[in-house]
């Protein structure tokens, strides 16, 4: 078989591949929304499944909206992640700069320790995270939640790495300038990082938006309920609508892809250049 036949043929292999890949993750998605869609007289449990709904209705989102504070769900989600997604960008970009560009003693142990820390998993520190939490007064307030989201490891790390790969000369050049510690990293390393922290930010949020078990510990007031914990209580209580579940999932996924969408142009594999531009 000639080359551009074996090269063609590998393409059209893994254009299938791809597509296998897609359905399986789109399929479960696309029954998630058919579901949200289907009118109160449609079967949903029937078998083999219908994707696409036969009497394509709103109702269910009507009544999310109706019998449920959504609203007050989604603006507490919306609050405790942007301002987790803020205090990631800063804190790791301080603390990674001087790790990724100074020189002092025990630099290599102040990394290794911060992460280890990953290997930690959260439910070993949840407890006296929360009696810290208690000694604090912060108990059932949504600074309780964006507290343990404020710093990173994996955030400090990506960091990091990123800011490593800044070419010294720009460095040198903004202290020409006269530019502080500060001004460098202001000036050279965050215009220079951009790509890492959209990517940073997206995981925080992604992270934080989803996050259902520290919320359930820290938190009584349903009036300070995130978006999982309302949606929990759809699932939890006696006249189970499934049609309503399903459009409560459609929601609270709906903002992590349009965030997504908004972002994905940004990240970049330009590094140097962004930082010359800034």
């Amino acid at each position: 078989m000639p080359a551009s036949a074996r090269s063609r043929a590998g393409a059209v292999l893994q254009l299938l591949v791809l597509i296998l890949l897609a359905l399986v993750v789109l399929v479960p998605l696309l029954w998630l929304v058919s579901t949200s869609l289907k009118g109160p007289a449609e079967d949903i449990f029937t078998s083999p499944p219908a994707l696409l709904p036969a009497q394509p209705s709103l109702e269910a989102y009507g009544r999310l909206f109706r019998q449920n504070p959504l609203g007050t769900y989604l603006l507490n989600s919306t609050i405790v992640s942007v301002l987790a997604v803020v205090a990631n960008l800063l804190f790791c970009s301080l603390a990674a700069y001087p790790l990724a560009r100074m020189r002092f003693a025990g630099r290599g142990l102040v990394l290794a320790l911060v992460v280890a820390t990953i290997l930690i998993p959260f439910q070993v520190v949840m407890i006296p995270l929360y009696l810290l939490m208690v000694q604090l007064g912060l108990r059932n307030t949504l600074m309780a939640l964006v507290i343990p989201q404020a710093a990173t490891a994996f955030g400090l790390y990506l960091l990091r790495q990123s800011f490593l790969a800044v070419p010294v000369e720009l460095e040198e050049a903004a202290r020409i300038d006269g530019c502080s510690k500060l001004g460098e990293w202001w000036n050279v390393m965050i215009p220079a990082a951009r790509a890492d922290l959209i990517t940073l930010a997206m995981f925080v949020f992604i992270g934080t938006w989803s996050d259902f078990l520290w919320p359930l510990v820290i938190l009584d007031d349903p009036g300070l309920y995130t978006l999982p914990l309302g949606l929990q209580q759809l699932a939890s209580s006696f006249s189970l609508d499934w049609r309503v579940v399903a459009a409560g999932a459609v929601v609270s996924i709906l903002p992590v892809l349009v965030l997504f969408v908004l972002l994905q142009r940004f990240i970049l594999p330009s590094a140097s250049s962004d930082a010359v531009k800034g």
